[in-house]
């Protein structure tokens, strides 16, 4: 493999919407709140998203290098190949790697600070890495703890798509305004992030239970932790629905086509959640993507209709 395929096979792009349709939906909650579509204040938002997981991927990398070398040995032909326990980087150049995008994303957020007029930018790049780090590094690890789920539904469910609505919509102290007007959304959007972090401790049951991590499969078992997946996925759709009853900044209309988007998915979920016991990864593959779907789709679909019901009607 040459450098630049070794190091976009360690930055993960099939994983990039896990954090990039989250920052699609605040920066159309900042343009819903504000009116209108600033495009320089998207480039700075998703610009800053990008730098911020390159951050998380190889940080999440570094530490979870001797649960994947034991993943590999324990199921050498079923799960891909690992960056660094399988060599495709070192843990020294991944190191280096998560030190500059780090590096990149404080930089760039206080960049923005007076390049989009934002003055908090700069802190809340640092509150979001705290945030994420706080996932599977030291001190905390709270992936390691039982509670990396919970925090993973905090960061990409509300911490991101904040940064970005306050990127596009000009929120904080200079607004007096701390929540966008459209924020009824994020709601169902941690349902979502929480049912997606749930479900991708799947694979790693068997692996992270013996390498000592506390997740909701290591914890509760397989057929709980579907269970919990797709009560959130039904969550989301109900959340979304109160938000179309009872905000004034939702419509209706919008919020029950995102509903249907999800119960769509759901029915396939549930049918393919039987399948997708302990060790079957062919099938938990296809129940992930199912779910990835759901959340992703839906998301952009209601974030999109938000804009445009905003700037024609």
């Amino acid at each position: 493999m040459t450098p630049y395929r070794r190091w976009r096979y360690a930055l993960k792009p099939a994983s990039w919407p896990k954090l990039f349709v989250p920052a699609f939906v605040g920066q159309a909650i900042g343009a819903a709140h504000l009116g209108g579509v600033d495009l320089v204040s998207a480039a700075g938002g998703l610009g800053l998203t990008f730098l911020l997981l390159g951050a998380i991927v190889l940080s999440n990398d570094l530490a979870d290098r001797e649960v994947d070398g034991l993943k590999r040995r324990l199921f050498p032909t079923s799960c891909s190949p690992k960056t660094i326990p399988d060599g495709i980087l070192s843990a020294g150049h991944v190191a280096l790697g998560a030190l500059v995008f780090t590096a990149a994303a404080v930089g760039f957020g206080y960049f923005c600070n007076e390049w989009l007029g934002r003055p908090l930018m700069g802190i809340a790049t640092l509150g979001a890495l705290a945030v994420f780090a706080g996932y599977s590094l030291w001190p905390l690890k709270l992936n390691y703890r039982g509670g990396g789920e919970l925090l993973e539904m905090f960061g990409v469910g509300l911490v991101l798509p904040w940064i970005n609505a306050y990127a596009q919509g000009g929120l904080g102290v200079e607004s007096l305004t701390w929540l966008p007007r459209p924020w009824a959304i994020l709601p169902g959007v941690c349902a979502l992030a929480f049912a997606s972090a749930i479900a991708s401790g799947l694979s790693d049951e068997v692996s992270d239970r013996k390498g000592g991590k506390r997740t909701f499969t290591t914890m509760l078992g397989n057929p709980m932790a579907r269970r919990f997946t797709e009560l959130n996925v039904l969550l989301a759709a109900i959340f979304w629905l109160l938000a179309g009853i009872f905000s004034a900044h939702i419509p209706l209309v919008v919020a029950v086509f995102g509903a249907l988007v999800l119960a769509y998915y759901l029915r396939t979920l549930v049918a393919l959640s039987p399948a997708a016991v302990t060790n079957a990864f062919d099938a938990q593959r296809r129940y992930k993507d199912v779910l990835h779907r759901a959340f992703w789709n839906s998301a952009q679909w209601l974030a999109g209709l938000l804009v445009l019901h905003r700037l024609f009607f």
